[in-house]
């Protein structure tokens, strides 16, 4: 399985990539605003590579609700920093928007990614990626960002959100957009129950089966804390289990607040499933 991410290609058959995440938000549910200030930003994100991140995702707006945030406030946030990581790492950079405009704005100073958790709901998103010949994330969510859904209903959840993400695959594809250049997020926390959550992970490998590279969005999130009772600094052992899970079901992008862990457990994964399939041939 290949992914161009501008001019760079990974072979995903057996190593996964770590995506690691940026907020430059004041709010983020996990960092509270911790590198909000640009040196903590600059130093979280040279943390990120110097630990090895493939990726670097940088979002200026949480996904949940929380206080407007306008177009023009988010392209301050995020486009200046993309920008500044260009210039400081040779590392792919991924934008977290669901902006046409603000993803636009990103690949032309660096960015070779959209991570866009609307599922593509702003039309001129996909024509915008191909423009740029960027790489799009196509992610389930069952409304919209920044919207609470407190009682999601599905009749399939697993078979829903499949034909989700293959529809939105193939709208990618009708753009222009590549197989190679695109990647599927199932969305957990996304309108998902912490069950209905649990249930995606563990149908990873199905997800996996659609064709295109499956990222993991699972790193402390909601869901997690849910199921074990935990509180947001106490989600780390239950956040690596989830990864390595994941990683072991075909999931090929890993995107992980905790760069250095996800990266061990991804590839001490990795080395074990090549170690059997090794031994069986």
């Amino acid at each position: 399985m290949l992914l161009e991410l501008g001019d760079r290609k990974f072979d995903l058959t057996d190593r996964p990539l770590v995506m690691g995440i940026l907020n430059r938000t004041p709010d983020s549910f996990y960092d509270r605003g911790s590198y909000w200030d640009l040196d903590a930003f600059y130093r979280r994100a040279e943390e990120h590579v110097h630990v090895g991140a493939d990726i670097l995702d940088v979002g200026g707006v949480k996904a949940g609700p929380g206080p407007e945030v306008s177009e023009a406030e988010e392209m301050e946030r995020v486009a200046p920093v993309v920008s500044g990581l260009r210039a400081r790492f040779d590392v792919a950079l991924s934008v977290d928007t669901w902006r046409a405009s603000v993803a636009e704005e990103c690949f032309r100073v660096g960015a070779v990614m959209g991570n866009d958790i609307s599922g593509f709901a702003d039309p001129e998103y996909l024509p915008t990626a191909a423009k740029a010949g960027a790489a799009v994330v196509a992610t389930h969510i069952r409304l919209m960002p920044r919207v609470a859904d407190p009682n999601p209903q599905y009749v399939d959840v697993v078979g829903e959100v499949s034909s989700f993400l293959t529809e939105r695959a193939a709208r990618a594809k009708a753009e222009g957009i590549p197989d190679s250049r695109i990647v599927l997020d199932a969305g957990l926390d996304l309108g998902k129950t912490a069950a209905q959550s649990v249930e995606l992970l563990r149908a990873s490998g199905r997800l996996a089966a659609l064709g295109w590279p499956l990222m993991l969005s699972a790193s402390n999130k909601t869901f997690l804390g849910m199921t074990f009772g935990l509180e947001i600094g106490e989600r780390w052992e239950a956040t690596l289990a989830a990864h390595a899970l994941g990683v072991s079901l075909g999931c090929r992008i890993i995107r992980a607040h905790d760069v250095h862990a996800a990266r061990r457990v991804s590839d001490t994964i990795a080395a074990v499933l090549e170690s059997v399939e090794s031994a069986a041939e």
